[in-house]
């Protein structure tokens, strides 16, 4: 069967010459990829900046704060006192309901109905 077939064995046979027979071989193949280079960073700013000095006179003082003067409860009623009523049933029993906006003693919790009176 060899003799039969002697193209099988020996392609060049069939054209009256020796060939030498194909043989797989590993192609290599080199990629290179190009990695994008940093950008180059921009020269430095320079900032010129003027400076001026001013000399300037301080006078250091002393602040004194007067001691409150005694309040005087003596009834007179004549406003510019504090007072402070609890509720409206002290308001009453001191004497100065109705209290209005403004009065000594008056508080918006005495004042329900927001109207500016008092312990109406």
């Amino acid at each position: 069967m060899l003799e039969r077939f002697p193209d099988r064995l020996n392609p060049g046979a069939l054209w009256g010459g020796a060939v030498a027979l194909a043989r797989p071989s590993a192609t290599v193949t080199a990629t290179v990829t190009a990695t994008p280079s940093a950008e180059a960073e921009p020269a430095p700013t320079v900032t010129v900046t003027e400076t001026e000095t001013a000399r300037v006179k301080v006078k250091v003082t002393k602040t004194v704060t007067a001691e409150p003067a005694e309040d005087d409860y003596s009834g007179g009623g004549g406003g510019g006192g504090s007072a402070y009523y609890e509720n409206c049933s002290a308001a009453r029993a001191a004497g100065a309901a109705p209290v209005r906006v403004g009065d000594p003693g008056y508080g918006s919790h005495l004042d329900r109905d927001g109207d500016g009176v008092g312990c109406e």
